[in-house]
């Protein structure tokens, strides 16, 4: 095996072909390269002084009334993860801050897709859409001829005669297919890595993510070499073989995404944005309004209060009544938006579960969902992140609604926070789930790689057999 490994190998580095193929690659990944550390640190400079200054707007905002400060609102910024800089994921899209005040849930906004020129349809060059496209083509241009040149040269009657092994020359030819690729990965993720490790103000980055998305393409480049070296043996004619690696590759990559997405997408679809709004209005129109002390479930809640505290009207009450509804309100407002939202979320979760069930048509599906899952840049994360932007917006209506119910009077219209109290608002704060709630969550897709492994590996050990 190691003299089989040794001579593809020799026989490769004198193909000028697969030279060609490597500057390129390399070139683009350099300029991926250096153009996502130039757009990380400039989105992350953006992200911290963003969130440092809208602090202290928040802090110096004066002697104000809470619930116009709360209107006033504050916004949450989402974090520039640092393997951002090697999978984009959907982050282009789902917009980097989200507006946070009294009443309304409002979504994601300032997407850097809205900045961009319609060039941008054309995708965009990053270090994962060279390892997850281009680098599947060199093992296909090293693999493609990997036994369809033995027939050709006539020279696979003469292995057998010498009493090589066919198992052990399969595995020769396949290991000597992985190993430049491999190799190539490896020294790349270990410049990103130690890239990554030198930037400052560097958020959520560890080796053990990094390692656990090399081991991703590892598992995935595996893949590809068994498919390429499987169609060498099943084909006539180098020519033949070529043609069929490359159509596998088509369908992989751009058909069989294409296919899932509208499948998706027709067994479940998102409303409208107007249907979403009218659902939300209609649920918030009959129920408890924190500005009006006459509809019908604020004088329900007010009649229930007063027998709790055991009063005859709302002025013997301990607090101010005002900031207690107020926050009522606001309580129910906001189940009506997790009402909702949750609607939206589950029509997510059920187009990736269709996503996942359609993993046996490619192997391009987990590993483009593992890769953006691990880089923190899928929307699952994203998903989390406005989950916490919502639980923080909440809780800040609470702080204010409650400053207004402990420290002021009912029907007094004059009443102000003192400057220092904003300042006792916590900060937000986003944290990432951790490598291991990841790899929980994508079980599934570490399940499919391993079966796409699998099944082909076993074929070439079946095939190479009745050689």
């Amino acid at each position: 095996m190691k003299n089989i490994i040794f001579k593809e190998l020799k026989e490769l580095t004198r193909d000028g072909r697969f030279k060609i193929a490597i500057v390129i690659s390399l070139i683009l990944l350099v300029v991926a390269t250096i153009t996502g550390i130039n757009q990380y640190q400039k989105n992350n400079q953006q992200y911290l002084e963003s969130a440092e200054t809208e602090r202290k707007v928040w802090e110096t905002q004066g002697e104000k009334n809470p619930h116009s400060a709360a209107h006033y609102g504050t916004y949450a910024f989402k974090p520039k993860f640092a393997l951002s800089l090697f999978d984009y994921g959907v982050t282009k899209y789902t917009g980097n801050s989200i507006f946070l005040e009294a009443h309304n849930r409002h979504e994601a906004s300032f997407s850097e897709a809205t900045d961009q020129t319609s060039l941008a349809r054309f995708g965009t060059l990053s270090i994962n859409f060279v390892l997850i496209y281009l680098f599947p083509l060199i093992i296909i241009l090293i693999g493609y001829n990997s036994y369809t040149k033995e027939v050709e040269h006539k020279t696979l009657t003469l292995l057998k005669s010498q009493g090589v092994h066919p198992t052990k020359l399969t595995l020769g030819k396949w290991l000597a297919t992985f190993i430049p690729v491999f190799l190539l990965t490896a020294i790349i993720f270990l410049i990103i890595g130690i890239i990554l490790s030198s930037l400052e103000n560097l958020a959520f980055f560890t080796w053990s993510s990094l390692l656990a998305i090399f081991a991703s393409y590892t598992l995935y480049y595996l893949i590809i070499t068994t498919i390429t070296v499987l169609i060498s043996m099943w084909s006539k004619s180098s020519g033949m073989s070529l043609v069929s690696c490359l159509i596998i590759w088509i369908i992989f990559s751009f058909i069989t995404p294409k296919i899932a997405t509208n499948f998706a997408n027709e067994n479940h679809p998102y409303p409208s944005k107007s249907e979403f709004s009218t659902r939300i209005a209609e649920d918030r129109k009959n129920g408890l309004d924190g500005h009006n002390p006459w509809n019908k479930a604020a004088k329900k809640l007010e009649q229930e209060t007063l027998q709790k505290y055991n009063v005859d009207s709302l002025s013997q009450l301990p607090f101010n009544y005002a900031g207690y509804r107020m926050q009522k309100g606001e309580e129910h407002e906001a189940k009506i938006y997790e009402k909702h939202y949750n609607i939206l979320n589950e029509i997510a979760n059920n187009q990736n579960n269709t996503y996942k069930k359609l993993s046996f048509l490619s192997p391009f599906f987990p590993i483009r969902f593992l890769s953006m899952d691990i880089a923190n840049t899928s929307d699952n994360l994203h998903w989390k992140f406005t989950k916490a932007a919502e639980k923080y917006r909440i809780e800040k209506q609470r702080f204010l609604n409650n400053d207004i119910k402990d420290n002021s009077k009912l029907g007094e219209r004059g009443y102000k926070m003192s400057a220092e109290s904003f300042k006792k608002l916590p900060k937000f704060s986003f944290t990432p789930p951790t490598l291991g709630e990841i790899l929980k969550d994508n079980t599934q897709n570490i399940f499919f790689l391993s079966l796409w492994f699998f099944i082909p590996f076993l074929g070439l050990i079946i095939t190479s057999k009745k050689i």
